[in-house]
């Protein structure tokens, strides 16, 4: 139900410019799986904090929270700043990576993956750089994913059917 209310409000234009950073709390209220958390960081807080209207300090508060799913969604709202390419934003991107690099939490690892695979389609050397940096602290999934992404431009390559 939660995906319905987080697609209107991003799609009404004059709504989701009026959404203040309180009233995305309210509808971030009780977030608990994948999917609503996908979803509020998706049309909710990634465009909201990509523009403006929620701040990098909110933003690491939710990295820091004890609840992993405040977690991983500071995480999913960093894809709306990568999408834009600006290489201040991936600064940005990168210091919410940096909060949760050595979280073992499933859903925080594969969101870390998704932020750094989403942020190496326009930053592919400072994701490069990034992964040599925390080397030591990244889960092994990350580093995987991240570096098949850079590589080959998928998360996991197919395998060549042989013809035998």
């Amino acid at each position: 139900m939660r995906f319905f209310s987080y697609e209107i409000v991003s799609r009404h234009r004059l709504a989701f410019e009026q959404l203040t950073a309180d009233d995305l709390l309210k509808l971030g209220e009780g977030i608990s799986s994948w999917g609503s958390v996908d979803c509020f960081a998706m049309y909710l807080s990634g465009p909201m904090w990509a523009r403006g209207s929620i701040s990098d300090k909110a933003v690491k508060a939710w990295a820091r929270s004890q609840d992993r799913w405040w977690r991983r969604a500071a995480l999913v709202s960093t894809v709306a700043l990568s999408r834009g390419g600006n290489a201040q934003d991936f600064i940005r991107v990168a210091r919410i990576c940096t909060l949760l690099v050595e979280d073992r939490d499933d859903m925080v690892v594969k969101a870390l993956s998704w932020a750094l695979r989403e942020a190496a389609k326009k930053h592919p050397e400072q994701v490069r750089r990034y992964l040599a940096e925390h080397q030591g602290a990244l889960a092994a999934r990350v580093k995987r994913e991240v570096n098949n992404k850079l590589a080959t431009g998928l998360k996991t390559p197919r395998s060549r059917a042989k013809n035998t």
